[in-house]
């Protein structure tokens, strides 16, 4: 028997497709509401009590934490890329450079090849010292372009201009160009960082670079060492487009967290052909050739400048993460200022990388110049993490 039988012939209560319902919510279930009393009748108070409370609660912890949770899944809807092509690195100070090119696999040149280091400027004013300090003996142009915006449509005062006295020592090789911002709202960030580096490229054509001169394509915090240029520049055979593995800090080079950085690269330049990007170009990279310092700022208000101006802008969710003194605890813990997870794609790198990155009390194998003037960038080296206020 599939049915039980009222006093009401013309009404009954089906027990194989609705067992909590009774004789009245049976009368009135074609009403949503009735439905909804029916359905709350089979739970108990504690039961309600605990779906009106965990029910807001998830919604608000999705609202706060979408973006790690996102991160942290990973893996499931996006693939690792291929694969560098890693070519060993081999460097003594003592070696000659015919026997440093043979170890690579290439030949010696009669004579070195030009080099043009061509960035776009924001206010990194005292890593930019430190980068063309450390390249000076070896390039022959440098190019800066700076514009009066940022990537993400913001006015900017011209930091490079207004500074440029302390840059005198690179006068005679500079090549410098200013490019007005476009100011438009809304745009998506990567647009205006294009249009920049479409401006670079004309920029070193005025600069005077040509065929098979080496070009370094890479942010100002990407700092390739002096040794590494200084093989490229005089072995054949390198190749056309060679990636740039640098060690990857955070804030000070205190803190390595890890050896990934890859973005920068060399070109031997080919007219019409080679364009000023900052994505993967290649599948060859040469292994620990130089140094990566992100958000490494002497002032507080710097790094607040660069979390509201660079293109992930989007990663500021909520207005405190731009609260000054959020942003010193982060910076002496190791931690992340956008408080997401590491980008990666297995979830083991994930878990190895979760929390604070260790502090390391290393500075073997810095920059010259910046161990040279140890004392005026103080706060790049070890156990000096706090920072200037203005």
């Amino acid at each position: 028997m599939l049915t039980v039988v009222t006093g009401d012939a013309g009404h009954y209560c089906s027990k194989k497709t609705d067992n909590i319902c009774d004789h009245l919510c049976c009368q009135e279930s074609g009403r949503a509401m009735a439905r909804l009393r029916c359905m709350l009748k089979g739970l108990d108070l504690k039961t309600c009590i605990f779906l009106f409370a965990m029910v807001p609660t998830c919604v608000f912890g999705i609202y706060l934490h979408g973006q790690k949770i996102s991160y942290f899944l990973r893996p499931l809807w996006e693939s690792p890329p291929k694969p560098f092509h890693e070519i060993p690195h081999y460097y003594s100070e003592n070696v000659s450079m015919e026997h440093l090119c043979k170890l690579h696999g290439w030949g010696i040149r009669e004579y070195p090849r030009r080099v043009f280091d061509a960035v776009l400027f924001s206010n990194e004013i005292e890593i930019l010292t430190i980068r063309w300090k450390e390249l000076y003996p070896y390039v022959s142009e440098f190019v800066l372009l700076e514009s009066n915006s940022t990537f993400t449509g913001k006015p900017k005062p011209l930091v490079f201009a207004a500074n440029r006295a302390q840059f005198k020592f690179v006068e005679p090789r500079l090549t410098y160009g200013t490019i007005g911002g476009r100011f438009k709202k809304g745009e998506n960030p990567f647009v205006e960082e294009a249009f920049q580096r479409v401006a670079l490229d004309h920029l070193l054509k005025i600069a005077g670079i040509s065929e098979d001169d080496l070009l370094i394509m890479s942010d100002v915090d990407e700092i390739p060492s002096r040794h590494t240029i200084n093989l490229l520049r005089w072995c054949n055979d390198i190749p056309s487009i060679l990636h740039l593995r640098l060690k990857n800090y955070l804030y000070s080079f205190e803190f390595l967290k890890d050896h990934n950085s890859w973005r920068a690269s060399v070109h031997r330049y080919q007219p019409g052909k080679t364009k000023y990007a900052h994505y993967r170009q290649s599948d060859e990279i040469l292994a620990d050739a130089g140094w990566h310092c992100s958000f490494c700022f002497r002032r507080i208000s710097e790094f607040i400048f660069k979390m509201k101006a660079y293109s992930h802008f989007d990663r500021v969710r909520f207005s405190y993460y731009l609260d000054p003194k959020r942003v010193q605890r982060v910076i002496c813990k190791g931690d992340d200022l956008f408080d997401m997870l590491p980008e990666e794609y297995t979830f083991k790198d994930i878990i190895g990388k979760l929390g604070p990155i260790p502090h390391s009390y290393s500075a073997v194998d810095l920059p010259a110049y910046l161990l040279e003037n140890a004392d005026k960038y103080k706060f790049l080296l070890p156990g000096n993490c706090l920072r200037e206020s203005g």
